[in-house]
């Protein structure tokens, strides 16, 4: 970062707590001491596009699903869906595409629910403004211990149906190009069933949670982090939500659809990325509005925003509540990105009891192959927003070429902004204050990012905070 007597000091926030993965936070001051600049670095190197190349493409699902802890079926997934083209598989058998639901929205399940009981609800529950001795999960599991109680067995829930449609709870092997490697049998439906009424309830209480503080503190929350963007994501055809499968839609701040109705296989015609040199993360942006404006949304937020309806009762009824803050324009309230994502959580557990009470998922027709070809794109909607597989294969059935877009990535830009928006809001002269650093990494743990896909005890990693002059000295440190 340029260092000059223009540009006397900077803060420096390193690493960020509670989100997953490593990345720092630098807030460049100008000489008035005022914000200039804010950026959120991403420091660590993912080379998975390469580490896949010269593979026989029948391992990448598995492969590619390593480089997550957190959200490895959806690596999963998008992998075995470009695979599925490889091998000519255009359309799966019924018991295929939906035990890869049940795992997927499995997946949707345990995700948002680890991210709103372990990571987001110390900051709801106790204010943001709490001692952070005590604003943490386990100052969660002390104070409101039934709570904790619910957001563990949630979680353990949703792991569980990875595991009985993935064959591991992490790092499964499920799904393979064409289709399926097990269907769910009787016992495994019937010890899901027995408990899925109690987990749709956990999840509206959960979602309460989310609503209430959302609404109950709008006037402090709208301006916080927050600022009019584009969004975008998966529906189905007819604009319901779809968190599996679907074409790609996209709109503007005030609801104007910028795309709709885009196939997979062509989303390179209308998605690039821009390389800056100060991250290791690339910035996407919709390619027929241009890098500066054309940035966009992913995730839980966009997808509510996106979606005409949900087709599943109780998040339908929510997302209409949702969508009237608004006026039924999109929300671009960057902390409402919890609500949205806990609208999801009762989705996905509303999915699931359908999808138990389904007779298909004890068929017995698992795979299908097809017309071979060499290039295919697999999407889904991952818990952190859409992710996209593109690859190559030659005829020798080995990758050539590997291009992933994670959710995070999509997210790069509009993180920074909510960055240095807070820190224009919060900062004032030179003091390193723990509100700061807890304002910022709010912002930033909104998008639920998965830096590197690492987990870390309790959610907490330490924080050292360095503030220096243009040439280099150390005027003030804090530590956590």
């Amino acid at each position: 970062m340029s260092n000059t007597m223009t540009d006397p000091k900077r803060i420096i926030i390193e690493p960020v707590t509670r989100v997953e993965g490593h990345g720092k936070v630098s807030i460049l001051l100008d000489e008035n001491n005022k914000v200039k600049q804010a950026r959120l670095h991403i420091v660590e190197f993912r080379g998975f596009e390469r580490f896949i190349q010269g593979r026989p493409f029948w391992e990448v699902p598995v492969l590619v699903q390593r480089l997550c802890g957190i959200c490895p079926v959806s690596h999963h997934l998008a992998a075995a869906k470009a695979m599925d083209l490889i091998v000519g598989a255009t359309k799966l058998t019924p018991t295929a595409e939906k035990i890869r639901r049940l795992m997927h929205y499995g997946q949707m399940l345990q995700s948002h629910t680890l991210h709103f009981f372990h990571l987001v609800s110390p900051d709801l529950l106790f204010g943001f403004d709490a001692d952070p001795t005590i604003r943490n999960v386990i100052g969660v599991a002390k104070k409101f211990p039934e709570l904790a109680k619910q957001g563990v067995l949630m979680r353990k829930y949703g792991q569980e149906v990875i595991k009985a449609t993935a064959g591991k709870k992490i790092h499964g092997t499920g799904a393979i190009p064409g289709g399926v490697n097990k269907n769910l049998t009787i016992e495994e439906r019937d010890f899901f069933l027995k408990d899925v009424d109690q987990i749709v309830a956990w999840a509206q209480n959960a979602l309460k949670i989310a609503k209430d503080y959302t609404t109950q503190h709008l006037e402090k929350l709208a301006p916080f982090g927050s600022f009019d963007s584009n969004h975008l994501g998966l529906v189905r055809k007819n604009g319901q939500m779809d968190l599996y499968d679907g074409v790609l839609k996209a709109v503007d701040s005030q609801g104007k659809v910028i795309f709709d109705q885009v196939d997979n296989q062509d989303y390179a015609k209308y998605i690039a990325e821009e390389v800056r040199n100060w991250s290791y993360m690339k910035f996407p942006f919709i390619k027929s509005i241009g890098p500066e404006k054309g940035w966009y949304r992913v995730g839980p937020l966009a997808r509510v925003n996106i979606c005409t309806s949900i087709d599943t009762p109780l998040a339908e009824a929510e997302r209409k509540e949702f969508m009237a803050l608004t006026g039924g324009k999109p929300n671009n309230v960057t902390l409402a990105y919890h609500w949205a994502r806990m609208i999801e959580n009762l989705h996905s557990i509303e999915v699931i009891r359908n999808l138990l009470n389904d007779k298909d998922l004890q068929g017995k027709d698992l795979v299908v192959t097809g017309k071979r070809r060499e290039e295919a794109v697999g999407i889904v909607e991952a818990p952190r927003g859409t992710l996209f597989h593109h690859y190559r294969v030659n005829k020798d059935d080995q990758v050539t070429m590997a291009n992933l877009i994670v959710s995070t990535t999509s997210n790069n830009e509009p993180m920074n902004r909510a960055v240095e928006k807070v820190a224009k809001d919060h900062l004032s002269g030179v003091q390193i204050t723990e509100g700061l650093l807890n304002h910022v990494e709010i912002a930033i743990r909104a998008y639920d990012p998965c830096l590197s896909c690492a987990t870390h005890a309790l959610g907490q990693m330490p924080l050292t905070v360095n503030l220096f002059d243009a040439q280099g000295t150390l005027l003030d440190s804090r530590s956590r």
